[in-house]
């Protein structure tokens, strides 16, 4: 199978191209190209892929044919990208994912499939959305699976979900990425903490406190990793519990607050911090018409989303949990 059945020509510079500047790549060449270009080891790539060392290295130079140029340098210090090396590499996952996605789709349509799978981010509730589209598609079935800040992009691009609920910021690289509401964020604070319980804060209150070096950018107030960091988490879970423990704090949308309670953690809102805007995502190369649909359910339906976290904050008497 070729990338240009799926997808399109890559075309890269004259001077590492064939006639015409466009190249033709073999998938299975450019799953081993990324294996390398990964491990930057050729032994392990090829343990990886279940295939022998001589196999792979065979592959890779008739990759560099292909494109007329070496992709890799090898001496006795190891393996090394070449500049267009590292061009490859930033092209292949998207393509690799753009063909993954492409078979999900073909498959799908062969078994006469009427399913969306929508994925969505901490606090976000989809039903008003889901409740929309099901009166318009009743013969469509929607599953809805959470996902991680670092399940976005790849999981949108290679197929695995339809749409995201997606919490900026994300790579946008081969996505359709459309706003739908913001919400103010709040910190997590130690239950002990001399703010916790106070109605709100401000970063200047904050100043010097150690933060939770969470894996999200966007669980940080500027949006980039703390100098403080010290330990990496992923996930709401992850976060409350090394909060907890009183390794630091830490940040979240309001609306997960709804949905994640600690008995040793606080929630104080932090008002001059930006507010976090949550989208809604699929791959650009995504034309379905069940999908266009569930966009404009979603569109239609985001006011009642981003109330669901402040009615069920006001049944429960605001934020603060002790």
């Amino acid at each position: 199978m070729r990338v240009q059945d799926l997808l399109q020509l890559l075309r890269y510079p004259e001077d590492i191209a064939g006639p015409g500047g466009a190249v033709d790549l073999d998938l299975r060449k450019l799953r081993y190209f990324a294996a390398v270009a990964d491990k930057l080891h050729f032994g392990r790539a090829a343990d990886e892929l279940h295939i022998a060392q001589p196999v792979l290295s065979r592959q890779i130079r008739a990759l560099e044919q292909d494109l007329g140029t070496p992709l890799f340098t090898r001496d006795s210090h190891g393996v090394a990208l070449t500049d267009a090396g590292r061009q490859l590499q930033a092209d292949a996952g998207p393509l690799l994912a753009s063909a993954q996605a492409a078979r999900h789709r073909v498959t799908a349509a062969a078994r006469g499939s009427r399913r969306l799978t929508v994925g969505f981010r901490a606090g976000v509730t989809v039903i008003p959305a889901v409740q929309r589209f099901a009166a318009r598609h009743p013969d469509v079935v929607v599953d809805v699976q959470r996902i991680e800040w670092d399940d976005q992009a790849p999981m949108l691009l290679d197929g695995s979900i339809d749409i995201g609920y997606v919490r900026l910021p994300i790579d946008e690289t081969g996505l359709r990425v459309a706003p739908l509401y913001t919400e103010p964020r709040v910190v997590v604070l130690p239950a002990g903490h001399r703010l916790a319980g106070k109605e709100e804060v401000t970063e200047a209150d904050l100043a010097g406190e150690p933060l939770i070096g969470h894996a999200d950018p966007g669980t940080q107030p500027t949006g980039r990793p703390h100098p403080n960091a010290g330990h990496v988490v992923r996930g709401v879970e992850e976060t409350l519990e090394q909060v907890a423990a009183g390794r630091g704090i830490s940040f979240l949308a309001r609306s997960a607050t709804v949905f994640y309670s600690h008995p040793d953690i606080s929630y104080v809102p932090i008002p001059d911090l930006a507010p976090e805007q949550v989208c809604l995502a699929t791959a650009a190369s995504r034309t379905s018409p069940m999908v266009a649909d569930f966009f404009t359910a979603a569109q239609e339906a985001a006011e009642t989303t981003a109330e669901c976290g402040n009615y069920e904050m006001w049944q429960r008497g605001g934020v603060t949990t002790t």
